[in-house]
């Protein structure tokens, strides 16, 4: 079952690495985008919202590593033995078509770092030259992803080192960014009182919804698996999850707090206009910063995404959960291809993406709330988890996790989903 042999005791850094690799898909592109829309738009307010999203992603990080550590079994197959093979495949395609959607925000995010960054090192007219090429960087960076993919036997091995980088590019780039924003902040302008957020809106859903990630905490089981972890390693996936909420707090906070202290009151709808006004107001290292951290975070959920989409839907259709295994790869080789596909019809082409996103807004509604029953269920039954099973404590907390998923499901799918679908079936556009 194992990809790799049990972690030996004597290094702390081996006893880490599953929470670690969470923690880089979730701190993508949306991430960024919605961290410093939200910092933007009201200041150090609300960085409280990403403490309260963490916390419940924390929850299930932990349930995904104990169900991980515990069992022989992946939970696919747990699920499949309980309830047939239908629930299964229903929470894998729910998974693929979730991560597919992330995947194609993923190649917009690598492309807006590329063409940034292509600002700060190339001449305005040899960039002019070269741009209608940039526009085929995904396509590298797909050709890469697939290699990575391929190319290694311990996969997960690999991965952990891989990601542990781009976790050290993000905290350096965005510290720098923040340490930059504080020398020149300024008094932030007043709010008035009618501009004070709404209780929900989509702005703050997207917030807890880019933090809050139910299908990365439910693929914390197949990496805890894949580091070889067992029951006796049990307390290591507790702290490892901790350490990748952690991470997943202080960067978002980093993002929001520099966009508080210098984006103050600026309009901000993608990463590339953050890059931008960046620019101006931190010098000539300000953007390259910021775009070295978009790279590394789109880059690093680029890769974990289109596993968690390739794998749980492999373990659900019965073909395996493991690297070694040729669907695993197969599909996640998949989620990226689709992902790369919807990206350049979108640069390429303005190709509108909108039915794409509805669809797998649709999805979401259904496979979100879903997937955090699944695990709240497994870790809550003897016959899996023997004396393991939840606490008091973590059942309260993963059935209000659960209740704030259905609540967002229902409001995306009342003010989002229908109006958009009826809008698109009347054929009067977007």
């Amino acid at each position: 079952m194992n990809d790799l042999s049990h972690t030996p005791r004597s290094s702390w850094i081996q006893r880490i690495g599953p929470g670690l690799i969470t923690a880089c898909v979730v701190i993508g592109p949306g991430s960024i985008t919605t961290s410093s829309k939200v910092g933007a738009t009201h200041g150090f307010g609300l960085t409280w919202i990403v403490l309260v999203a963490v916390v419940f992603m924390l929850t299930f990080m932990k349930l995904g590593a104990r169900v991980g550590v515990v069992s022989d079994l992946s939970p696919a197959q747990l699920l499949t033995n309980h309830f047939g093979r239908p629930l299964a495949v229903l929470i894998g395609v729910g998974t693929f078509f979730i991560s597919a959607s992330f995947q194609f925000g993923n190649n917009l995010g690598v492309d807006a770092a590329v063409k940034e960054l292509s600002r700060d090192v190339l001449s305005e007219a040899r960039r002019n030259e070269l741009l209608p090429w940039l526009d085929y960087s995904v396509v590298a960076f797909n050709a890469l992803a697939i290699a990575f993919l391929f190319a290694f036997k311990n996969l997960y091995r690999a991965l952990e080192r891989l990601m542990m980088c781009f976790v050290g590019l993000m905290l350096v780039s965005f510290a720098l960014n923040l340490g930059f924003a504080l020398a020149h902040s300024v008094p932030a302008p007043e709010i008035p009182a009618a501009e004070a957020p709404p209780l929900i809106s989509f702005e703050l859903l997207g917030l807890v919804g880019t933090t809050f990630v139910i299908t990365a905490a439910f693929y914390q089981a197949y990496l805890v698996q894949q580091k070889g972890w067992t029951r006796d390693d049990l307390a290591d996936g507790m702290i490892d999850a901790r350490v990748g909420s952690i991470l997943m707090a202080l960067i978002t906070l980093m993002i929001m707090c520099t966009a508080a202290a210098v984006l103050r009151g600026q309009p901000l709808t993608g990463y590339n206009e953050v890059a931008a006004q960046l620019a101006p107001l931190f010098g000539k290292w300000g953007r390259p910063l910021f775009c070295i951290g978009l790279f590394a975070a789109a880059y690093s959920s680029f890769l974990v995404n289109s596993m968690i989409g390739g794998f749980i839907l492999a373990d659900g259709l019965g073909l395996g959960s493991r690297p070694d295994q040729p669907a695993t790869r197969v599909l996640t080789a998949t989620v990226l291809l689709i992902g790369m596909a919807v990206a350049l019809f979108v640069i390429k082409a303005g190709f509108d993406p909108v039915p794409a996103v509805v669809a797998a807004q649709a999805v979401t509604v259904l496979a979100a709330p879903l997937t955090a029953w699944a695990l709240i269920w497994l870790t809550n039954q003897a016959s899996i988890m023997g004396d393991d099973t939840n606490s008091s404590k973590t059942n309260l907390l993963a059935w209000v996790g659960f209740v704030l998923l259905l609540a967002m499901a229902g409001y995306t799918l009342i003010r989002k989903v229908i109006p958009k679908l009826a809008t698109l079936l009347s054929g009067d556009g977007p």
